[in-house]
């Protein structure tokens, strides 16, 4: 059993090292082979290692990596309930994708480039999830960062990809900047970076120091799951192909931050204000990304708002404690997001490469079989009644709900609000996208079928992935949370409270569904309003960044740059030069030449000399 838990961080990881190395030189169709094979190989390895993560999971040392006195950090695997779920969603989806990519991108001159870098990410990403101390995790975090910046920017060759690139890595390491911070802090008190080493411990730490790491972990998280303040860069990683999207968005890179505070929730549950702060971050971040959506008007760009809107609700969830409702949102939105974001890139070549929804319309005539796999991420997306978005939106709310505090109540209408912006959004979407003419002037370029079949079973597990954790009314079915143990994340509601949430939920569903086709049924060109604009933009957020931020680093640089190197230091330097120079030229001047000049100097230096010892034989 040792080699397939192995063999789940060693396929990807071997398949993007043998097409970096040796792609280019195989004939067209071997790479593409060889990536998803790689990943599809690491998913079922999951499946033959599923036992080993019962009860306290599995822990596997293969080689001390550093040692250095008491510091010793191991390439250590880490397999329990928790790393089994995360390693099944992200090579089950991950594989799916990687089909999807070989028809996307099978007409991509740098298509070894792409699935060598697509391979990778999906390593960095186990790494994350099967590590065993902070050290190695902390590198597949690292990972991931540097596989996103090379797939974001995969089209360098446009400025504004290239851009986007950069921007998704700049603004992450900031996260990882406080991420290393608590990794140092946490072995400086414990001696250890192990993970089950320092959960174990932290009960005897002060509620200071506890606070100030989780928010340390809270900050490290918020950068690679695109969490206010560190959010910006999710919006413009559309610059990357959509198979990239789709496993950002899904499966990988965003999903991160969550699995590091539910990894370390031992930890950051013991400080109320933490837990409070994550909930904080995640609600104003939801809400914020479901405004942005509304006035969107790039298909992928409205999708990438939603994902960072439906990640603000699995760090709700695991701010209100409740550890199994975030990775069950989690599960839930891998696999309608991965197939939104998929189907998306169909309806995009549908519209002959166009990826304006205001320039589409009419689509579901161009394509049925699309617009029921794409309606059907959407429904799951807006919460309709019975999908897998429904039940695992409605068990965060719920736990906030359940709290029955002024806070939590506040966090619940809150949750409720971006519930109905979702719904509206969807919808506005929907109509857009799929009603009335087509309103293009490009010829189609149909999908093919190696990207459409991957598509069913996302659609299949989006819409029935809610049998996982089932409310009480229904069965009490909660299985994903007996299976991470976490059984007192099991809600107790009484009957009569279930139906008036379900029923909340149903009606803000439906009211957003309402107040979308009463706006979008018919088509309509319309000046976008100064609210509009704001959206749009989201919230300025980049303008305010590159005015508190940007802009005064730049004069910081050029002042040390013109002010304290050109002007001072160089100026310094330049200065001492030119004096050595002049007095050069004038001891130059007294060499002319002359021996009654060089004579008369002898005399005088031998004056001087005899001068000097007189006056010290007399003092």
């Amino acid at each position: 059993m040792d080699i397939l838990l192995i063999l789940i961080l060693l396929l990807p990881l071997a398949g993007g090292v043998i097409n970096a190395c040796f792609g280019s030189r195989m004939p067209q169709p071997v790479p593409v082979f060889i990536a998803c094979g790689a990943v599809i190989g690491s998913f079922l390895a999951c499946l033959g290692s599923l036992t080993l993560a019962a009860g306290d999971g599995y822990r596997l040392v293969l080689f001390t990596w550093l040692k250095s006195g008491n510091f010793q950090a191991d390439i250590g695997l880490l397999y329990d309930p928790l790393a089994a779920i995360m390693t099944l969603m992200v090579t089950g989806v991950a594989s799916l994708i990687h089909l999807y990519a070989a028809g996307y991108m099978e007409d991509e001159p740098d298509q070894v480039r792409f699935f060598a870098l697509l391979n990778l990410f999906v390593f960095a990403m186990l790494t994350i999830v099967l590590a065993d101390n902070l050290l190695l995790l902390f590198l597949g975090w690292e990972g991931v960062g540097f596989c996103s910046y090379g797939l974001i920017g995969f089209w360098y060759r446009k400025t504004e990809n290239a851009d986007a690139g950069r921007k998704a890595f700049i603004v992450t390491r900031i996260g990882d900047l406080f991420f290393a911070v608590a990794l140092l802090w946490l072995f400086a008190l414990f001696g250890t970076i192990s993970i089950e080493g320092i959960n174990a411990q932290v009960s005897g730490l002060e509620v200071t120091t506890v606070t100030m790491i989780s928010l340390l972990l809270l900050f490290g998280a918020c950068g690679k799951s695109a969490q206010v303040p560190l959010m910006s860069w999710l919006a413009d990683a559309m610059a990357g192909p959509t198979p990239v999207s789709a496993l950002i968005h899904a499966a990988t890179m965003v999903t991160a931050g969550v699995y590091l505070l539910c990894r370390m929730f031992p930890l950051v549950s013991l400080s109320s204000t933490a837990m409070a702060a994550i909930a904080l971050v995640g609600i104003v971040t939801a809400l914020y990304a479901a405004t942005c959506a509304l006035a969107q008007n790039e298909i992928k760009r409205v999708l990438a708002y939603s994902t960072m809107s439906q990640v603000g609700y699995m760090f709700l969830a695991v701010g209100l404690g409740s550890v199994s409702a975030a990775m069950f949102h989690l599960l839930t939105h891998a696999f309608f997001k991965a197939l939104l974001f998929m189907t998306a890139g169909c309806l995009i070549n549908l519209a002959g490469h166009e990826n304006d929804i205001r320039r589409m319309g009419g689509m579901r005539q161009r394509s049925p079989l699309v617009f029921w796999l794409f309606l059907a991420g959407l429904l799951c997306l807006a919460g309709a009644p019975l999908t897998s978005g429904f039940f695992s939106k409605d068990l965060i709310l719920a736990t906030a709900f359940a709290h029955g505090d002024p806070f939590h109540l506040g966090l619940y209408g809150l949750g409720v609000m971006v519930a109905g912006l979702t719904s509206f959004y969807c919808f506005r979407l929907a109509y857009l996208v799929f009603a009335g003419d087509f309103r293009g002037d490009e010829l189609p370029h149909e999908p093919s079928a190696l990207m459409l079949w991957p598509l069913y079973p996302l659609a299949i597990l989006g819409l029935t992935a809610g049998l996982l954790n089932l409310p009480h009314l229904f069965s009490g079915g909660s299985w994903l949370s007996g299976w991470l143990g976490r059984t007192q994340d099991v809600l107790h509601l009484s009957i009569s409270i279930e139906y008036l949430l379900i029923g909340t939920a149903i009606a803000v569903f439906v009211l957003g569904w309402l107040l979308a086709a009463l706006r979008y049924r018919k088509y309509s060109e319309r000046q976008p309003s100064l609210v509009g604009e704001f959206l749009l933009n989201g919230w300025r957020v980049d303008d305010l960044f590159d005015l508190l931020l940007v802009r005064p680093f730049k004069k910081i640089g050029r002042f040390c740059s013109q002010g304290v190197e050109a002007g001072l230091i160089e100026g310094v330097l330049n200065g001492a030069a030119r004096g050595c120079t002049d007095l050069g030229m004038r001891l130059r001047g007294l060499a002319d030449g002359k021996v009654s000049a060089y004579l008369q100097g002898l005399v005088w230096g031998f004056v001087l000399i005899v001068g000097w010892f007189l006056l010290r034989a007399l003092v």
